[in-house]
């Protein structure tokens, strides 16, 4: 079975920037690790990326923080992280979820078949980008195995962290190391 990493907005400010939290912090270890159990061939990355204009779009009216503007430090992957991560797949995204990712690894599936493929997720953050991806990835492969692990993934906030989790499980989405 061919074991898919998605790792989903590692980057400085959700981790310790604009919108990081100690929770975050505090699992940048345990994902390091987790990528570097995977060949990089088979780890997929997004990478939230807005423009100059984000307090324009609607989601800068709803959220008045700038955060992972192209080209800022902000936006690059956390430093323990990007060297592992340089040669992986790179999915930027102007929003939660990425279509682009969903329909890539729908075709892989298809070319290696549902059976023989499985995917695991990461990263930031849970109640937002993670949960999105993951309900997309689902959406589109129904048959495919999709997992969390919890031990390396953090919310906005501890108890949204948990709300995000009972989600994906309700949606059929393994959770792991909650």
């Amino acid at each position: 079975m061919r074991k898919i990493l998605v790792v989903v907005d590692m980057q400085n400010d959700f981790i310790d920037g604009a919108l990081g939290t100690k929770e975050a912090e505090q699992i940048v270890g345990a994902v390091r690790e987790k990528i570097r159990s995977y060949p990089v061939q088979n780890v997929y990355v997004t990478m939230d990326t807005h423009g100059d204009n984000y307090m324009e779009t609607q989601e800068g009216a709803n959220l008045p923080v700038p955060h992972c503007i192209r080209g800022t430090q902000g936006w690059e992957l956390h430093p323990e992280l990007e060297p592992l991560l340089k040669d992986a797949h790179i999915y930027e995204k102007p929003t939660f979820g990425s279509t682009l990712l969903a329909e890539d690894l729908q075709a892989l599936s298809e070319l290696e078949g549902q059976k023989k493929l499985a995917i695991e997720m990461v990263g930031l953050c849970t109640d937002i980008c993670v949960v999105s991806n993951a309900l997309l990835l689902k959406a589109f492969m129904p048959e495919v195995p999709i997992c969390v692990d919890a031990a390396c993934c953090a919310g906005v906030t501890p108890e949204k962290h948990l709300a995000a989790l009972e989600t994906m499980r309700s949606c059929q989405i393994e959770v792991k190391n909650a």
